[in-house]
Parts: structure tokens; sequence; C-alpha cells
């Protein structure tokens, strides 16, 4: 099944030296841009990091600090992708616990402002785990009868990905889904926005998922002594806990959101 779109779609997938969302840094990018009227457009990007790429993560991509010596740092390179992804929602496999923070945070260290608050994210991995649970490789040999050669290499994954998602659209079109409060729905729909909803976990308010919305739209901290506590609401009692959070390592964006809520506090 072909994606409904209403306006191009970047499936992306990116390779870094790490898992660190704030400390690790990406060293390719690669795109499959796809349009309302069905057309593709793919490239792969290396990036310098800045910094070395440690030996256990070159055994999982291949990619080595002599690969990306003279390679384009992210800073060079970020108006152009950002170019690539305007106007354009995103798409990814675990891309809104990983791949999108990360990306949020090499914009912000680029001093480009990038709003990603405008896109809708389909994470193809949150589908899948939902309704089969297992990995890349395994959800393109269980939807797409193939074997997926070049596994953990950026351009297979991002169009592996891809295709992945068209085969979910194809199997689940009249596949009932039980919530957890026991209520059925058929999610799996061709619709970018409906599609973006079911592939979250949660009401994110900064990428990371430190902070989310509750049942009633207030924004509360999702890790810590104060999970499930109301953000505002630590602020009047903790007043040394925003402080605590600005110096400590958070992303930048979780930084950036606190700022927000404090400012948005203090004008009460």
């Amino acid at each position: 099944m072909n994606l409904n779109l209403k306006k191009p779609i970047v499936f992306f997938d990116l390779e870094t030296t790490g898992i660190n969302v704030v400390t690790d840094r990406i060293v390719e990018i690669s795109y499959l841009k796809v349009f309302p009227d069905g057309s593709e457009e793919q490239k792969t990007q290396r990036i310098n990091p800045e910094m070395h790429i440690p030996e256990k993560t070159t055994a999982i991509h291949g990619i080595t600090d002599e690969d990306v010596k003279d390679m384009p740092v992210f800073k060079e390179y970020a108006k152009t992708l950002s170019k690539i992804l305007e106007g354009a929602d995103l798409g990814g496999f675990n891309s809104n616990k990983f791949d999108i923070p990360l990306l949020a945070e090499e914009f912000l260290r680029a001093d480009i402002d990038f709003d990603f608050r405008k896109r809708k994210f389909i994470d193809v991995q949150v589908i899948f785990h939902k309704m089969e649970r297992r990995t890349l490789t395994a959800a393109y040999k269980f939807y797409c009868g193939k074997d997926l050669v070049g596994a953990h290499g950026s351009a297979a994954d991002t169009k592996a990905t891809f295709e992945v998602l068209k085969a979910q659209l194809d199997m689940y079109k009249d596949a009932d889904f039980e919530d957890a409060d026991g209520n059925l729905s058929k999610p799996i729909v061709n619709d970018v926005e409906a599609l973006s909803v079911f592939s979250s976990h949660n009401q994110n308010v900064d990428f990371a998922g430190r902070i989310i919305l509750n049942e009633k739209g207030v924004e509360v901290f999702n890790f810590g002594k104060y999970k499930g506590v109301g953000v505002e609401q630590v602020f009047e009692k903790d007043q040394g806990y925003y402080g605590w959070m600005l110096n400590n390592e958070f992303p930048l964006d979780t930084k950036k959101v606190l700022t927000q809520i404090k400012l948005r506090g203090m004008k009460k």
C-alpha cells in the first residue's frame, strides 16, 4: 500500500558515535524523501563528528575516524539539511526516542532554529513493537519477506524502514488494537497524523521524553524522584531543581523547554 500523503515525509536514519543523546554526535545521516506524487529522493551524507568514534561503535556501523576526517562537520551541513526537512513530516525506526532528539541537539548546537514541533513523527518501531515486538531486521523479514542486506548501514536501514511501513499499512488495514484501557480501535490507517499518534508512547513535551503531558494536559516530569509531578509544582516547592537540571547532563532541548516553563510561571 502506498502512503497517503498531503505533504512530503522524510524517513531518516543516523549513525552516531554512541547512544547518548547529549554527548554523542552524528557520523552519517541517510534520508529518503517521499513526495505526495509517489516520487522519492534519497541521499547519504557522512559527517565529521569532531570527536573519536569508539571502536565498539565502529564495529556496529563500520564507520571509522579515517572515513569521516575530510567530511563536513554538522554545522556546515545543517542549513542544507534544514532545507531538505522544511515542510516535511518525519519518519524513522526508533526515531522518537533517539534519532529526533539527537538531531534536535545537533541543530541547537549549530544555532539552526528548526522547529520540529511543526511536524508529525511516525516511528515505525513503535508500530512494530505494539503489533509484533521485534527488531528492524526481523521486521523486514516478517513484513517484506526479505533479508535485510547491509543492516546497520543508514542507507539500507532507511529504505527498509519505509518499505516496512508500507507493508504494515497493508497487513494491519483491518486489524483491531486493544489499548491499556481495553478499548478497541483500528489505528493503522493511511494517514500521517493518525500514524504519528499511534507510533508515540507518550505526549512528549521535550524530544527526549523527560517531560510529558499527563491525562489532563499538564506538563509533568517523566523520570526521577518527581516522576508524574507537575513541572511548575516542582519549581514552586523545590526551587533548586531547575538549576540542578540546567547544570547537569540533560539535552539542550530539555533545558530549553524547562526554561520556557520557568519563565511562563514567573509571568503568572
